[in-house]
């Protein structure tokens, strides 16, 4: 079962927009260094919509190389179109991932019976361990508890949820329908001690992108009991996640990791780069937490 820090990666990028390989495996080196749990490539931070799907592979194995055998890779394989969705899963699986992060179709707003359509097929199709990613707020649509409830009993590699929906009753729900051992990872940084409480394992974050270690000390601290050690923790981040949330993700994330020398600012249109006003947020946010 994932559970703890797990960083949704960045994708540094060069100023005319390639992807900046020798940079992003640094960072991803970095992200282990600090104490990340597990990292999640060519998700929404990691900017896959505007990505190739040679690019798309190409970050998936990337991160592999670096990674694997040291900490987990999730690897974002979702798509609106479940053949796509099943061929970057596929291509997720022979990589070496050890599981897909699979996002709700967004778009083409499918029923409850779709989107459990959508995950069998998937399932059925490639032997890999799946994270559904639930994120109303982008998706549209809104996986219910009862529809993974259903998808975890009749696929075993349905494995656990990456829950965007800031619902904090959800985590709590989906324990007591599925099981404890249904990994449950919050895709919400500012809620994640809640979401702990409510039955959570751990967070897909943006905030680890730039403070990898605090996040890390924040779930290891849950975990082992250390009250003290998390709550420090958890006021110490406090403005971090506000700062990676104060512009479209993720220019600001880009540019807080850039102020550590670790990624370029540029983001792919239409997404556009950290203004001044994010900046200044951001860099407030990192000097408050001791990070720069």
């Amino acid at each position: 079962m994932f559970r703890g820090s797990m960083t949704a990666l960045i994708t540094p990028m060069h100023d005319d927009g390639s992807v900046d390989e020798a940079a992003f495996q640094k960072f991803v080196q970095w992200q282990i260094d600090e104490g990340t749990d597990g990292v999640v490539p060519v998700g929404t931070t990691g900017e896959s919509p505007t990505l190739s799907h040679a690019e798309h592979e190409r970050v998936i194995d990337m991160t592999i190389e670096v990674a694997k055998g040291i900490v987990p890779v999730i690897a974002g394989t979702g798509s609106n179109n479940t053949q796509e969705a099943i061929s970057l899963t596929r291509h997720a699986k022979e990589a070496g991932a050890d599981a897909a992060l699979v996002v709700t179709p967004y778009y083409n707003k499918p029923t409850q019976d779709g989107l459990y359509a959508h995950y069998a097929a998937i399932a059925s199709a490639v032997d890999i361990p799946i994270v559904i990613y639930n994120i109303p707020g982008r998706s549209v649509i809104d996986m219910s508890v009862a529809t993974m409830a259903r998808l975890a009993k009749d696929f075993d590699t349905i494995v656990g949820v990456k829950d965007a929906s800031n619902d904090l009753a959800r985590p709590l729900l989906t324990r007591v329908a599925i099981g404890e051992d249904f990994s449950q990872l919050s895709g919400e940084d500012a809620t994640i001690a809640a979401f702990l409480g409510q039955g959570g394992h751990g967070c897909i974050s943006v905030s680890s992108n730039v403070a990898p270690k605090l996040c890390a000390q924040l779930h290891d601290a849950w975990q082992q009991k250390d009250w003290d050690s998390f709550e420090k923790a958890r006021d110490t981040l406090a403005p971090i996640h506000t700062a990676m949330f104060c512009q479209a993700s993720p220019a600001p994330a880009k540019f807080g990791a850039g102020l550590l020398g670790l990624s370029g600012e540029t983001v792919r249109l239409p997404l556009v780069s950290a203004t001044d006003d994010t900046k200044a947020q951001v860099r407030k946010a990192m000097e408050s937490a001791g990070l720069i």
